[in-house]
């Protein structure tokens, strides 16, 4: 079934109203009810099961083609659903990498084994996936990945260090970039691999940022092994093959829940600073920007329909917008000094710090706005 035919199917006004039926069936009480009391053993138990519902609930991969076990839908099913999940407090699963990054990539660069191999696995939830992209000297610079994978009998020895790798602590697998060609030029030097994380050689270290949470670790890499057939595209590809999982990273759905997210964060401040005249002017302005994203976002997905240049800078537009509307959100209400509410925002600020640098920083985002959209010179 094409996407135009599964869409015509169902309006998305209908599918809103079954995914919201669903979602106030299937989202655990004790989830919504209790997370801050709960373990992390619980918690990932919790989000474990949530890959499983989607799963057999048919909400796993709307967004990709039935051939591939999606639902054939588009970004308009997937942001929807997203802002409704977000609204719900479901879950977020713990094999978000795999459907947001691997599987699109796969389709899109994989082969045929690699997708029969893969591709169930990601969305059914057995599978955990988790990024190698940024390393301590290669964060914003991606095409200066110093990891090496050299060509053995068979496959590749990967050795190296992967930084800011979340869901690790968790995952089966891992999408890496590694230079395969010392020699070769920039951006002609590197391979996308598969890589298994249950094998020897691998040490992971949790990182702890400053809001006390741990998200992310930093991973060593020493003589791990990665069959040929794990290899995606060419042994050359891998920055033509990385560009496409940018692009999914930041994409329409991220944004979908951040905003769901900023408003909440933005209706508590403006209900508990009512009566505050000296904040009036700021929050106006923070509520018009929230609704301009909201706006954005629409955009995108009109764009999205038939992907083209107008959608890949609105991605960058995307970032750039929701990640600093949410640090001036939470810098608001942590000044807004609101005794019962001051833990929330002392959390959600520090935890918004980052989010100008994740998911390709800013700069690098203004960059491509300056260039693509405004056509000024490099």
């Amino acid at each position: 079934m094409t996407e135009t035919t599964a869409r015509a199917t169902e309006s998305i006004e209908a599918f809103a109203a079954r995914a919201e039926a669903w979602l106030q069936e299937n989202v655990p009480v004790r989830w919504r009810d209790s997370r801050g009391s709960l373990s992390n053993e619980e918690s990932d138990e919790f989000r474990r099961d949530w890959d499983r519902r989607l799963w057999d609930g048919g909400f796993a991969g709307l967004g990709l083609p039935r051939e591939f076990g999606g639902a054939g839908l588009g970004l308009a099913e997937e942001v929807t659903f997203h802002v409704l999940a977000a609204k719900a407090q479901a879950p977020d699963g713990l094999a978000r990498i795999g459907k947001i990054l691997t599987a699109p990539m796969l389709i899109a660069n994989g082969t045929d084994e690699q997708q029969e191999k893969y591709l169930r696995p990601i969305l059914n939830g057995d599978e955990i996936w988790c990024q190698g992209f940024s390393e301590p000297h290669a964060g914003s610079d991606l095409a200066g990945v110093t990891t090496r994978a050299v060509k053995v009998d068979g496959g590749y020895r990967i050795t190296g260090r992967k930084i800011w790798t979340s869901f690790v602590q968790h995952a089966h697998r891992a999408i890496l970039l590694a230079q395969t060609d010392a020699d070769a030029p920039r951006h002609k030097n590197l391979g996308m691999f598969l890589l298994d994380m249950r094998q020897p050689g691998i040490t992971v270290s949790d990182i702890r940022q400053i809001s006390g949470a741990v998200h992310f670790a930093e991973v060593q890499f020493e003589d791990v092994f990665v069959p040929d057939s794990d290899l995606v595209g060419g042994e050359v590809d891998g920055w033509k093959v990385a560009m496409k999982v940018l692009t999914d990273e930041r994409g329409g759905t991220e944004t979908a829940t951040r905003y769901v997210e900023i408003r909440a964060d933005l209706d508590l401040l403006l209900s508990s600073c009512s009566d505050r005249p000296e904040l009036a002017a700021e929050l106006n302005e923070l509520d018009i920007r929230t609704e301009l994203l909201r706006w954005q976002l629409s955009k995108v997905v009109d764009n999205e329909v038939v992907p083209n240049e107008k959608f890949w800078r609105s991605i960058s537009v995307l970032k750039v917008m929701w990640s600093e509307l949410w640090q001036d959100v939470t810098s608001a209400g942590l000044r807004a000094l609101v005794p019962a509410d001051r833990e929330h925002w002392r959390y959600q600020y520090l935890e918004s710090r980052a989010a100008s640098i994740y998911s390709g920083t800013n700069e690098i985002q203004r960059n491509i706005i300056a260039e693509r959209v405004l056509g000024l010179p490099r």
